[in-house]
């Protein structure tokens, strides 16, 4: 499993940690959790796509906006996220280019969980540990 949750961090919030061997792999399986969180990801088809451009000067900031801006889209378009094919590069910032893949929600077909209000900047945090990439974050519920 490329993430696990941390319940033991938080108890009024959903707290996870997602590792990956690459950026892209790290950003993916954050996103994955995240969601996991609000909803059973098996049941989301990839019927829509979201193009997602961002740019930030560290990692850290860059994850953050990432998932804000999936919960974002969640909160204003209606969509659940269950694919993400992510490309990360670093010039002077980091410049994230993905593109998000789900569904509008459906009550009736999705098995709904809780529903993400933020990510949370409480206990934040990305490091690299030799060629392995670990993110632990804290999800406003």
């Amino acid at each position: 499993m490329p993430y696990r949750y941390l319940e033991e961090l938080s108890s009024a919030d959903a707290a996870f940690e997602a590792t990956g061997r690459t950026l892209e792999e790290l950003f993916s399986d954050a996103a994955i959790a995240t969601f996991e969180v609000m909803a059973d990801t098996n049941t989301v088809k990839q019927l829509l796509t979201r193009e997602i451009e961002l740019e930030n000067e560290s990692v850290d900031g860059l994850l953050i906006d990432w998932l804000s801006e999936l919960v974002f889209l969640k909160d204003t378009e209606n969509i659940l996220f269950s694919v993400f094919d992510i490309n990360i590069r670093k010039n002077d910032d980091y410049i994230l280019k993905a593109a998000a893949k789900g569904e509008k929600i459906d009550r009736e077909k999705h098995s709904l969980r809780s529903d993400v209000k933020a990510v949370t900047y409480h206990m934040f945090e990305v490091t690299k540990k030799g060629d392995n990439w670990t993110a632990r974050v804290v999800l406003d519920i």
